[in-house]
């Protein structure tokens, strides 16, 4: 059952819920228009701290604010009715202390209307998980590579190949025993992924996975072909709306220049409209 089922947006526990069921549809926005488009398409539309790169030209993730993510999700809680939001919380929001994690995704969904806050990390992010959770935050976990350490694990690399799997392992029944709802798993091998699917209660999000997870998640300008900056090789374009846009202001231009546009049909006449 997807989001389109829903009357009201999905809560965590229907996420939760859907464990082992029909796979959860997940992308990122940024925008409300862009997420009235997916409103009710998506079980739950992430506010990914990724709006760094993909809106602001930022050369990683590591430099996104509170205020950034307040103001994106904001836009977004906007444009949904029928699917949950769930946003990220930014680099140095929640590694220093459960307290200093609690202040923060507390004001985040506060700020936000967010059904719910995702952290990176595993094993080692897991009391501040519980804390959390104990205090009614909902929390997404996501292990595997998570872009805000790319600096610690060496660049945008696979995790989880060879001996690294089995702490891979540990990461998802750590954060599902910690009380997260569900886990996104990045970059992640095919086996591996598939067996933490088997083995943990929660439900799995690939993004770069498997097709045996228990959803998938994609950045939307991504899938939408319109951040080309790089490509991924689990990212699939869905569309080529860059192309096409570039293509579009080509015409405008063109156009303009030729004196075609503005047209008759497009400016005022000095004769007043009749009542």
């Amino acid at each position: 059952m997807s989001a389109t089922a829903h009357k009201t947006a999905p809560m965590p526990a229907d996420i939760l819920a859907r464990k082992g069921g029909a796979p959860l549809v997940s992308l990122t926005a940024y925008t409300t228009p862009m997420a009235e488009v997916m409103d009710g398409i998506c079980d739950f539309v992430l506010v990914g701290d990724s709006v760094g790169m993909v809106l602001h030209g930022l050369s990683s993730t590591l430099d996104v604010t509170m205020e950034m993510m307040i103001m994106h999700g904001k836009a977004v809680r906007r444009g949904l009715t029928r699917s949950m939001l769930v946003i990220d919380m930014p680099f140095g929001s929640y590694e220093e202390s459960p307290q200093q994690a609690f202040a923060n995704a507390s004001r985040l969904m506060r700020e936000t209307g967010a059904g719910a806050v995702k952290l990176e990390g595993g094993e080692v992010m897991a009391p501040t998980i519980a804390f959390l959770t104990q205090r009614g935050i909902p929390v997404m976990a996501h292990i595997g590579l998570t872009p805000q350490s790319i600096h610690t694990l060496g660049g945008y690399k696979v995790q989880g190949r060879g001996d690294t799997g089995d702490q891979l392992i540990t990461d998802a029944d750590a954060v599902a025993e910690a009380g997260a709802f569900a886990v996104v798993l990045e970059k992640v091998p095919e086996s591996l992924a598939d067996q933490i699917t088997r083995s943990v209660a929660i439900p799995t999000i690939g993004i770069g996975a498997s097709a045996n997870c228990d959803g998938q998640i994609l950045v939307v300008d991504d899938m939408l072909g319109l951040f080309t900056a790089f490509k991924a090789k689990f990212v699939k374009r869905y569309a080529h709306l860059g192309d096409d846009a570039k293509s579009a202001m080509q015409v405008y231009a063109d156009e303009v220049t030729s004196r075609v546009f503005p047209g008759p049909e497009h400016v005022y006449s000095d004769k007043v409209p009749k009542a």
